[in-house]
C-alpha cells in the first residue's frame, strides 16, 4: 500500500474538514474560522480565512456542484458562504435552537442541509425563493439528547443521526416544494416530513458517535462509545429489520465511520488510526488496521532508548523523547470523510483530528 499523504496544517484540533470536487480547496475548520487551503503542489497553502463566526466551528461542509460551503458553530448559528470572484459571500442562516449547533451535512442534492444540535432537535434548512433567505424546520421526535452526527441518504429525502441517548434514527426530511416525491424503499413508502422511519438502540446504552447509509441507502451503520459498529438491514417499512449485526471490539471507541461499497466500512477514532470491516446481511467482523506499523528494528530502538536515557542525559542535558505513537495520527481522528470514490467503492479517503494534522489515504 502506498504511504499516506500526511499534512500537518497546524498544532491545533480539527474539529471538521471538507474537500472541495475537484479536491483543490480545502476547508478546516479551527476555532471560531474556517481556513481554505489550496493545493501548490504536493502540500496544502493557506489561501483564505472565512470569519463570521464568534465561537467554536462545529461543523463545515463544502456543496460539491454548487461549491457553497456551510459552517455550525457554538454560537447557535449557521453560515452559507457562497463562492465569488472576490471572494466567499456569507449568508446568515437562523436555526432557532438555543444551544451549540454540533454538526452539519449538505443533502446530495444540494437544496438543503441538515443542522444537528444540543438542542434536542435538528434543523433542516432550505432557501425559500420568494423570500430570498434560508428557513428551517426542526425534526424534534423522539429525539432525548444531544445530536452528534448526521448522514443523508441518497435520495436526500431520508436522514440519519446519532445521539447521546444511545439511538440512532432514520428520519424523513421531505420538504413540499423543494424535494421530489421519493421512491418507496425498505425504510419507507408515504413520507411527510419527521416520520420515524428506523429508531435503534446502542446495546449497551453508549453514546452514538457517527451513523452513515451505504452507498444504495439499503443498509445503516453506526459507531457507539462501547467501541462497537452496528448494521441495521431494513425490511419492509413498519416491520422489524431484516438483520441488526453488532461487532463489539477491544478498541477505544470509534468516532467517524464510512463505507466503503456496500461490504466494507472503515472507521477511526479514540486510537489514532482508522480499521476495516467487512460484511454483509449474513454477518460482520473486523479485518484489521490500514497501518503498518510493525516497523523493523522498532522494539530494539525502544529498549536501546532506555539504556541510553542516562547517558543522553548527562551528555545532552535532556531526555530522548519516547512519547510519539506509532501511528500516523498521534491524536484522536474525529472525522474521516471519503476524498475519491470511482461511484462504486472508494479509491481514497482523509481522516483528520486533534493533532491538527490532515491525512489522505489510499482506500
Amino acid at each position: 500500500m502506498a504511504s499516506p499523504e500526511v499534512h500537518h496544517l497546524f498544532h491545533h484540533p480539527v474539529a471538521d474538514h471538507s474537500f472541495s470536487a475537484d479536491r483543490k480547496i480545502l476547508a478546516v475548520a479551527k476555532d471560531s474560522a474556517i481556513e481554505l487551503y489550496g493545493k501548490v503542489g504536493g502540500a496544502f497553502k493557506l489561501k483564505d480565512e472565512l470569519k463570521g463566526h464568534d465561537k467554536t466551528i462545529t461543523g463545515v461542509d463544502i456543496a460539491p456542484n454548487s461549491g457553497r460551503i456551510v459552517t455550525c458553530s457554538q454560537d447557535r448559528n449557521a453560515l452559507v458562504w457562497e463562492p465569488s470572484p472576490t471572494g466567499y459571500k456569507p449568508t446568515l442562516v437562523l436555526l432557532r435552537i438555543a444551544r451549540a449547533a454540533t454538526c452539519v451535512r449538505w443533502s446530495p442534492s444540494e437544496t438543503k442541509f441538515a443542522v444537528g444540535s444540543g438542542d434536542r432537535v435538528i434543523a433542516i434548512c432550505y432557501f425559500e425563493e420568494e423570500n430570498d433567505w434560508w428557513v428551517s424546520k426542526h425534526l424534534k421526535k423522539p429525539i432525548r439528547s444531544t445530536i452528534t452526527s448526521v448522514s443523508w441518504h441518497p435520495n436526500s429525502v431520508l436522514l440519519a443521526a446519532g445521539s447521546t441517548d444511545a439511538h440512532a434514527r432514520v428520519f424523513s426530511a421531505f420538504i413540499k416544494g423543494v424535494d421530489a416525491r421519493p421512491e418507496p424503499s425498505a425504510w419507507g413508502e408515504r413520507l411527510p416530513f419527521n416520520t420515524v422511519c428506523g429508531e435503534f438502540l446502542n446495546n449497551s446504552a453508549g453514546w452514538v458517535h457517527s451513523v452513515a447509509f451505504s452507498p444504495s441507502g439499503n443498509a445503516l451503520a453506526f459507531a457507539a462509545h462501547d467501541s462497537s459498529i452496528t448494521v441495521v438491514y431494513p425490511s419492509a417499512p413498519d416491520q422489524p429489520p431484516s438483520a441488526v449485526i453488532s461487532v463489539n471490539t477491544q478498541l477505544l471507541p470509534f468516532q467517524s465511520l464510512i463505507w466503503n461499497g456496500e461490504a466494507e466500512i472503515i472507521a477511526a477514532g479514540y486510537d489514532c488510526e482508522a480499521f476495516r470491516f467487512k460484511g454483509d446481511g449474513s454477518g460482520w467482523q473486523i479485518a484489521g488496521t490500514l497501518e503498518s506499523k510493525g516497523r523493523p528494528g522498532l522494539g530494539d530502538a525502544r529498549e536501546e532508548s532506555a539504556l541510553n536515557m542516562f547517558k543522553q542525559m548527562d551528555l545532552k542535558g535532556k531526555v530522548k523523547d519516547d512519547t510519539q505513537l506509532k501511528t500516523v495520527h498521534q491524536n484522536t481522528i474525529s472525522t474521516i470523510r471519503v476524498y475519491e470514490s470511482d461511484g462504486s467503492s472508494v479509491t481514497k479517503f482523509s481522516t483528520s483530528g486533534v493533532d491538527g494534522r490532515v491525512v489522505i489515504w489510499d482506500a
